[in-house]
């Protein structure tokens, strides 16, 4: 199938590596071009070098940190400098803990990088899209959004709010011909997850390789691969008609 999306260009944030890696790489393919934003700026030319090279698309690369106004203004002016079809918010990861133990700055400062710089970035390239009378927003949260636990509790209403806000503002977006959306992956192979599983099995046996016999096996977790390919389509023209709605990625868990 193609997907239509050779010469359109995409923002794609938190794409220095894991599920925004995997997705920028999945529209390079593509034919997409690309401005990719991280705030670790080796790790972000890194990821973009590897995408010129692999798939010869433009990249532009943007180290921000998209907690903080000033860096959400400058990335949006950069991104409508040239023409810009696709965003994707995916940056940010907000910590576990309960009630108890996660304090208010450190709740704070994890939801103004996820949950308002989401809120801030749409905020600032929706009436871009809206004035074109096409575009596409897609927001990657989690699957914490459709099952709630009291041990990722600041993670749990992060997720929950910006479901909200996609299905919100998705849900008469097509009227100006702007589709807005979200995904919520659950568990899934990174080399973040990797290293929680290492330092756990660590802990646990005093051998960090044997992180594997930690990983669930009902469902497995997704690769990365899997979460992309379904962003990707998302995106796509192919998905015209999907938008103020939220997909989940995890192997049937939420629904247990």
């Amino acid at each position: 199938m193609d997907l239509e999306l050779r010469g359109k260009r995409a923002l794609v944030t938190g794409s220095s590596k894991g599920i925004g890696f995997g997705v920028a790489d999945t529209l390079a393919a593509e034919g997409v071009d690309l401005i990719l934003a991280s705030r670790t700026k080796v790790n972000l030319n890194a990821a973009a070098d590897q995408i010129r090279e692999t798939h010869g698309v433009d990249v532009t690369a943007v180290p921000c940190d998209l907690s903080k106004s000033e860096d959400q203004t400058r990335l949006a002016e950069i991104a409508l400098s040239g023409p810009l079809d696709i965003v994707i918010n995916n940056a940010g990861a907000i910590p576990g803990g309960s009630l108890s133990s996660i304090d208010e700055d450190t709740w704070r400062k994890a939801w103004d990088l996820k949950v308002f710089g989401y809120i801030n970035l749409t905020r600032l390239l929706l009436p871009h899209f809206e004035a074109a009378g096409s575009g596409v927003i897609l927001n990657v949260i989690g699957a914490a959004a459709d099952r709630p636990s009291p041990g990722y509790i600041a993670g749990a209403a992060g997720n929950s709010a910006l479901v909200g806000f996609s299905k919100a503002i998705g849900s008469t977006s097509l009227r100006n011909g702007v589709r807005v959306l979200c995904v919520n992956p659950g568990l899934t192979i990174t080399d973040r997850m990797t290293d929680i599983l290492r330092e756990q099995a660590g802990a646990k046996w005093d051998d960090p390789d044997r992180w594997e016999e930690l990983m669930p096996d009902d469902p497995a977790p997704a690769t990365v691969a899997q979460v992309a390919d379904v962003v990707v389509f998302l995106v796509s023209d192919r998905a015209g008609h999907v938008t103020g709605t939220s997909i989940t990625i995890d192997g049937g868990n939420s629904s247990r």
